[in-house]
């Protein structure tokens, strides 16, 4: 009996699931045809969901099937539940590019390494599965989803959205599906009709009944099939009989529950305690099982009871009926029960082997604290950590501080569990930590943590304000007692603090610099957060001239081949202080250089979040030098990564490309969305970019008052490497207003940045000013200077705009001729780099000293998607297959068939025609 407990229903059951089979056979259809599918059946405890899985595995012929499951008591173990399914497949490992490869067999614990990102790891088995469908269809099976390790469901529900040609199927089974593979398609299971209900009663009744007291046991049990199942086996023919045994008012679940509660109390001791030691196992290994059965005097036939009952088997694996029956089994026992099969499956597990799942087993043996238990789950901790288990080793962490008899000890290990919640998201159940932790033994260091924790917690809950005020604080009180890491958190808070930006006028950004510069001093020779620390601070406490030489020291100390690794990593985890140095300093290159090095070393480390950021700053650069296109890819590769992992996209330079692109409606709806959500947060410096993007489309589509008083509140607000953008604006719309006295004011702001650090960008803007404000000769002359500077420089869109306010101050001036000279160029420029707003005004001016110019056609062939593009492009720049699915988060065998497509529409036949046919800056497909 017990070999088919499983199925005996199945047959009725799948009677009465017509559609969804019918679901899930277009699934199938779909997968053989070459396509990928994903998909999430949802219903209650009972309803079908695993017969649903055993239909799919039934009609998977050709191939290639695997399966794993959620197990309620292996959620602290990472990666349990990839391990299960990819298993079978890792004769695929070698295939994989080799940074997946490596991050694969770490999280797998199949080889050491770096603690890997879960991404990359994601990816990794992204490419693993797209390998084996290179030979037969996959279907992948995975049941109780809700029970998976949180480090397995974001991996697969990371998977499950990005298929798409690679001939896989991903089933996933759950009664309440994670956020994980939240918005993934569903198929909704609930309770049988009445029709279908009668059927699979009657198909496992034994007697006559009643129909009147059938009706209501369908009634009551809502067409649950499992409920239909248990109230049978449950009840005695005498109480079906009579409607005695109907489940009344009590809830379903709870119903269910009762019923195998009452059919394990009915099995011998000895019996049950056999089906207690297997509940306490999650892996299902027999031979485990029996070995540990031995050492508490169990013998074999004893479990024929429970096979005979239908509540479990031992061959091939150990398995339940139905998860509930473990839990039931697990939580009926008393504690000294379960803390006796733990003790023994500990002893019975092999600690090299399997090291985690014996101190797990030892740490429910426990009967108290227990020091030689808690360090054996520290050690757990630190394996999980090192596979990039973050969630598992927060976890072991957790219950590791929980048996630990030192309270000095205990807390700290507290403190480890709080941070390990904190880099997995887990922010309400760090904090709850944090309040043990302060219950400990009074510690000044251990206080300054709490505080930084808690800020880094703010900082990630998006309470700017808040996050500064506790970094500060942990700050000073780390002053006395470490002064690297003193320096290192004033450089945090003053960041947080300039990112709040002061919105509320609280004065917290001047606080946290009066505290930079009373902080102790840096370590010789200094690092990079040290003289940047000392920068920043004087830069806001004593203004430009006196922290410019120190931002210079800083910026060359970041980009000198000298630069320790160490250093390197603090400067490039905080991206936005390197580009504020170098813009602070009006060094183009640099903000370029610091960009690319940030994306470079989040690609080499899988570092997903600090690649958001290291592209949002390339564009940035890009955006500056009229590039487009360019910043047009990037900003796309920021949108797939956002879509692939969760996270938002990091918007500041979408808003402003499409400000650059002149559109106003969709320029105008990012700012305005923008400036809301950053005023809502508290986050000053979004505030400021979007004033700016609002000023340089407004002067773009010639309404300079608009942009006048856009510029003008982003100036007055004086935001820390926002000059180079801002200043130009202000001072053009504020000349076209009449408004000489405000031309003036950015004139002194800008000259006094010039007198200390003369760049080619700053002369060249600097120049055009003062030609904004001379007549005669001396404007042309300043015109002609602002050229020549700005011709030195990458800053292409710049330059296109001096040409442009030189043409009309040459038309102005009646020199018709020499404007069509200034006018065109202008014109040129802009309209090739797709500036499209200063074009028109370029053509407008132009046609005003009566010379047409015509608007550029565009190709009319059939448009290639916005990831087809993307795609295309990274082939033309010499990327392989492989290269571009790890770019983008997708397989390589998506790759070739998005490049299929782009061939088609192109009319080309290999990647070496890409370059031939594709856009350069100006965006336009050119014919071959």
């Amino acid at each position: 009996m017990g070999a088919d407990f499983a199925i005996r229903g199945g047959v009725a059951e799948l009677r009465g699931r017509r559609r969804q089979c019918g679901v899930l056979d277009g699934l199938m259809e779909a997968v053989r045809a070459g396509e990928s599918r994903a998909l999430v059946v949802r219903g209650d405890l009972g309803v079908g969901k695993t017969a649903l899985l055993g239909y799919v595995v039934g009609q998977a012929s050709g191939c290639v099937v695997a399966r794993a499951a959620g197990v309620q008591s292996e959620m602290e173990l990472a990666f349990a539940g990839v391990h299960q399914l990819c298993a079978p497949m890792l004769d695929h490992l070698e295939r994989l590019p080799v940074p997946q490869r490596d991050a694969l067999r770490t999280a797998l614990g199949i080889s050491p390494g770096s603690p890997p990102d879960r991404f990359l790891v994601a990816l990794a088995v992204l490419s693993l599965f797209s390998e084996v469908a290179e030979e037969r269809p996959l279907i992948c099976l995975v049941d109780d989803e809700q029970w998976l390790d949180r480090a397995s469901a974001q991996v697969l529900g990371f998977v499950a959205r990005r298929l798409r040609a690679e001939s896989v199927g991903v089933v996933f089974a759950a009664r309440t599906p994670s956020g994980e593979v939240a918005g993934l398609p569903e198929l909704v299971l609930e309770g049988l009709s009445e029709a279908d209900a009668r059927l699979l009663l009657d198909s496992v009744l034994t007697g006559p009944l009643d129909a009147r007291v059938r009706d209501q046991i369908v009634t009551e049990t809502r067409g649950n099939p499992l409920a239909l199942l248990e109230l049978v086996r449950g009840s005695t023919p005498a109480e079906l009989a009579g409607g005695f045994g109907l489940p009344g008012t009590v809830a379903l679940s709870g119903t269910i529950e009762e019923s195998f509660r009452r059919r394990i109390h009915a099995l011998p001791a000895e019996t049950r305690r056999l089906v207690l030691l297997a509940a306490a196992d999650p892996i299902g290994e027999p031979l485990l099982v029996w070995r540990a059965a031995a050492r508490l005097g169990i013998r074999a036939e004893t479990a024929t009871p429970a096979a005979d009952a239908g509540l479990l088997e031992f061959e091939p694996r150990v398995r339940f009926r139905h998860p509930l029956v473990r839990s039931v089994s697990y939580r009926s026992a008393s504690l000294q029960e379960r803390q006796d099969v733990h003790r023994v499956l500990a002893e019975v597990t092999d600690p090299g082997l399997d090291p985690d799942r014996r101190a797990w087993h030892r740490a429910h043996a426990a009967p108290g604290p227990d020091e030689d238990v808690a360090e054996e789950l520290e050690r757990s901790a630190g394996r999980a950590q090192a596979r990039g288990g973050l969630a598992a080793a927060a976890a072991f962490l957790e219950r590791s501080a929980m048996l630990t008899p030192d309270p000095t000890c205990r807390v700290q290990r507290l403190l480890a569990a709080a941070r390990g919640k904190r880099d997995v998201g887990a922010l309400d159940a760090a904090l709850g930590l944090l309040v043990a932790v302060e219950a400990g033994p009074p510690d000044a260091a251990r206080t300054a943590e709490v505080e930084y924790l808690r800020g880094q917690i703010a900082l990630m809950q998006q309470r700017g304000r808040d996050a500064a005020r506790l970094l500060l604080s942990a700050a000073r009180r780390l002053d006395s007692l470490n002064a690297e890491l003193a320096r290192e958190t004033h450089l945090e808070a003053l960041g947080t603090a300039m990112w709040a930006g002061d919105l509320d006028n609280s004065g917290c950004v001047l606080e946290a610099a009066k505290a930079a510069c009373a902080a102790p001093p840096g370590s010789e020779p200094p690092r990079v957060v040290d003289v940047l620390l000392d920068a920043f601070a004087l830069r806001l406490t004593q203004g430009y001239s006196a922290a410019a030489p120190t931002l210079t020291r800083a910026l060359g100390l970041a980009l000198a081949p000298s630069c320790t690794d160490d250093d390197r990593r603090l400067w490039l985890t905080g991206a936005r202080a390197g580009a504020i140095t170098a813009l602070e300093l009006w060094d183009i290159e640099s903000v370029h250089a610091l960009a690319a090095n940030l994306v470079e070393f989040a690609r080499d480390t899988g570092a997903v979040v600090r690649l958001q950021f290291g592209l949002n700053t390339l564009a940035w650069a890009h955006l500056a030098a009229g590039e487009l296109t360019a910043a047009e890819r990037v900003i796309d590769e920021d949108r797939v990564i956002a879509e692939a992992t969760g996270n938002p996209p990091l918007g500041n330079a979408e808003m402003t490309l499409a400000a650059w692109r002149g559109r106003e409606a969709p320029a105008a709806a990012l700012i305005e969305t923008a400036l809301l959500e950053a005023t809502d947060r508290g986050l000053g410096r979004t505030v400021d970019f979007a004033t700016y993007s609002s000023a340089l489309l407004y002067n773009g589509l010639g309404r300079h008052e608009i942009a006048r008083d856009a510029a003008r509140r982003a100036f007055e607000r004086d935001q820390l490497g926002y000059g180079p953008f801002v200043l130009p604006e202000l001072a053009e719309a504020a000349s076209r207003t009449g408004d000489t006295a405000l031309v003036r004011t950015a004139l002194e702001w800008l000259s006094e940045r010039t007198r200390v650090t003369p760049t080619d960008w700053a002369l060249g803007i600097e120049a055009r000013i003062r030609a904004l404000l001379s007549e005669g000769e001396a404007a042309e002359r300043y015109y002609r200077e602002s050229i020549a500077c700005l011709g030195r420089t990458r800053v292409r869109a710049q330059l296109a705009r001096t040409h442009l306010l030189y043409g009309e101050w040459l038309r102005r001036e009646r020199r018709r001729g020499e404007a069509r000279e200034q006018l065109r160029t202008a014109y040129d420029m802009l309209a090739t780099m797709g500036i499209e707003a200063f074009a028109e005004r370029a053509r407008r001016e132009l046609a005003a000293t009566g010379e047409a110019a015509g608007k550029r056609a565009v190709d009319t062939r059939d448009a290639l998607t916005a990831q087809e593009a993307l795609i295309a492009r990274l082939a033309r720049d010499g990327l392989s297959n492989p290269e571009i699915g790890a770019r983008l988060f997708i397989s390589t065998r998506t790759v070739k068939y998005h490049l299929r497509k782009v061939f088609i529409k192109l009319d080309i036949t290999s990647r070496s025609q890409l370059d031939r046919v594709l856009p350069d800056d100006s965006g336009v497909v050119r014919p071959l």
